[in-house]
């Protein structure tokens, strides 16, 4: 059986239709040919489809705000597999999955490992232990999405390692209509704003990371800087610390995501409000859209910049009041939704 000792984590990342499962599946192709295995974890087929459809503009907010915990349950619940199966991979218990609900996450992923012939193949291996690789196929748009992986590498003592596909949003926005508008055209836009690429200098946990533009189809040298980043990894694999850095890392990542969801929740509310008004004064659907979408931005940007202060001030160890952090926010991004429309107005 496969022990944890040649086992890598590998984090594909990149908006949608950058081309991360074609690289993915190229990737573990090329693994095979060295005698490596690799299990690919796309969480596109894990996570239900109805799951991702939030954050566009003409939703209502109140639904949108359901769907979009739905959608980081579904994402926990991916990690939590992932977790599992590192941990039976150590104990060496690594068994045949049956059951886990049909469609549920856990189901999905077990029927993943039963196509992907993952404990058949780990268990047939009689000689020396096959390196394995898991690949994980997702946006992971930014640094705490990432670094929920990176923990669990830590704590399983495996290796750690990111790719990071990028390409012009206009090329990403013509393959998704090309292969069948499968994400709209709002989502990506909005997840182009977000995007966090790896960041050596400022997150050392990022430091075996490789970022490819995906523009054209990689290279033979572009492949061989991904081989070998991942062999890297599987070299060189993460052990626990003992100090409390991480952990505070981990501690700053979480009451920023807290206070910002508290303030995206409050923002829905308000610009639920905005649009009712705007309704009230008989705009036209044109109108009404375009303010939509106008103040979607807008909160984005709101929120980008609110987590990056948080960010800042928490790095300082300074004392964060969630409380009147919210407020404050509120009232800020009050003034800005009255600016938004009122642009809005001077426009039509």
């Amino acid at each position: 059986m496969q022990s944890s000792a040649g086992v890598c984590v590998c984090v594909l990342c990149g908006l949608p239709a950058v081309g991360k499962s074609t690289v993915t599946h190229l990737l573990s192709d090329h693994l095979h040919t060295l005698g490596w295995r690799t299990f690919i974890i796309s969480y596109d087929e894990l996570i239900p489809e109805e799951a991702f459809r939030f954050n566009t503009p003409e939703r209502d907010e109140d639904e949108d705000a359901s769907k979009q915990v739905g959608w980081k349950q579904h994402r926990q619940a991916v990690l939590e597999c992932v977790d599992s199966f590192l941990q039976d991979l150590s104990a060496d218990r690594l068994h045949t999955p049956t059951g886990g609900g049909i469609g549920s996450v856990c189901g999905r992923f077990q029927e993943a490992m039963k196509k992907q012939q993952i404990v058949t193949v780990l268990q047939n291996t009689h000689s020396e232990p096959q390196r394995l690789a898991l690949l994980l196929d997702d946006n992971f748009y930014y640094h705490s999405m990432r670094y929920q992986v990176y923990q669990l590498a830590r704590k399983h003592s495996v290796g750690f390692c990111e790719v990071y596909l990028h390409c012009p949003l206009e090329v990403c926005l013509h393959r998704n209509r090309v292969r069948g508008q499968l994400v709209s055209d709002d989502v990506i836009t909005v997840m182009s704003n977000r995007m966090e690429p790896p960041n050596t200098e400022k997150n050392q946990w990022e430091k075996n990371s490789v970022t490819v533009d995906n523009t054209h189809p990689v290279s033979h040298t572009q492949l061989q800087e991904l081989l070998q980043v991942i062999s890297s990894a599987i070299e060189n694999p993460l052990s626990p610390v003992h100090d409390d850095s991480e952990q505070r890392e981990a501690d700053r990542q979480l009451c920023a995501c807290s206070v910002v969801h508290q303030v995206d929740q409050v923002c829905r509310r308000l610009i639920s409000q905005s649009m009712a008004k705007a309704r009230a004064l008989t705009a036209s659907g044109d109108e009404l859209k375009a303010l939509a979408r106008d103040l979607s931005e807008e909160k984005s940007r709101f929120l980008q910049e609110l987590r990056v202060q948080l960010l800042q001030q928490l790095g300082q160890d300074e004392c964060v009041c969630v409380e009147r952090v919210v407020t404050i926010a509120t009232d800020t991004f009050t003034r800005r939704t009255h600016v938004t429309m009122e642009r809005s107005s001077l426009r039509s």
